[in-house]
């Protein structure tokens, strides 16, 4: 059974026999390699210890024999792995095989067998391929792509999606909704914890690490784990981004508060949490951050995100 995932992951074919890529062709097995070349002839050429590979435009991408796909699109795949499925193999004039790839028949396969059956809520890996101000795009499956908002990165304010992920990054979403052109939009922050999952890893009493993320008039909201922020004294010297030592001078789950005190400023090193996930797989129907005695409630309903 064919099993859909992030480009980069499938098996490599670089080093396959000429039975196993027969084999690979006949069962419709989605492949991967690196693309050597984007040719005068607007094809991805491939080298394998068997023979070489060639995708034609029309075939390194679904809807590029439509037109929707661009030419940029298409040559920044050369040195990086491309996955696809074998259409045909013949003997070269050389005696080795001349393989044809096809990127856009593994995309169709990918959504019609996997992403068409997904609906919001559930949980699935993705891999981050380039950061935006407004959000990191992800490849969700044989390198097709879906927004993942910067908003939707945690429940602690960040200035920039490079503040919790990295381009190369395998990361757990969730499906936060689907339009009816199939695009999806991901979340991540219901998957790192409720305030109170969070707020049970620290002490009042404990000195900790933290980032600042935003300065207030009334105080300074620093992080102190992606899904949970405390606050501290205003100070003008700090920026957003900065790390400082805080200690923690009460933990109030009523309120869903966390008062800090800064004790070091001047760590001069740049800060950024691990991703801590409570959840990995599944199903979600709905996510509520707040605790249960907070007047406050920060909620995510999963049966509403149908666009």
């Amino acid at each position: 059974m064919q099993v859909f995932r992030p480009e980069g992951t499938y098996r490599c074919a670089d080093r396959l026999t000429a039975d196993e890529l027969r084999a690979a062709m006949a069962s419709q097995e989605i492949l991967q390699s690196t693309a050597l070349a984007f040719d005068t002839d607007r094809r991805l050429r491939f080298t394998f210890a068997a023979g070489q590979g060639v995708m034609p435009f029309a075939e390194a991408a679904d809807g590029a024999d439509a037109g929707t796909v661009r030419d940029i699109a298409v040559l920044t795949r050369v040195g990086r792995p491309t996955c696809f499925v074998i259409r045909a193999i013949e003997p070269g004039p050389d005696g080795r095989l001349q393989l044809a790839l096809s990127r856009a028949q593994a995309q169709r396969m990918c959504k019609a067998e996997y992403l068409d059956k997904l609906a919001p809520g559930d949980i699935i890996d993705a891999v981050v391929t380039h950061i935006e101000p407004f959000g990191a795009f992800c490849d969700i499956g044989c390198g097709i792509s879906a927004l993942l908002p910067i908003d939707c990165l945690s429940v602690s304010r960040i200035s920039s999606p490079a503040d919790r992920v990295t381009p190369g990054q395998l990361i757990h979403c969730v499906i936060k909704s689907r339009d009816v052109q199939g695009r999806f939009v991901l979340s991540l922050r219901e998957l790192l914890g409720t305030w109170q999952e969070n707020a049970d890893a620290f002490r009042p009493g404990e000195t900790v690490v933290g980032v600042v993320r935003s300065i207030e008039d009334y105080g300074t909201f620093i992080e102190i784990a992606p899904n949970l922020a405390g606050l501290a004294e205003s100070c003008a010297e700090l920026v957003p981004g900065q790390a400082v030592s805080v200690y923690i001078k009460n933990i109030l789950p009523e309120k869903m508060k966390v008062k800090l005190v800064i004790v070091n400023r001047n760590l001069n090193q740049h800060i950024r949490f691990a991703l801590r996930y409570f959840i990995t797989e599944g199903h979600m129907d709905q996510w509520i951050y707040s605790t249960p005695e907070s007047h406050k409630t920060i909620v995510t309903d999963f049966g509403y995100a149908l666009l």
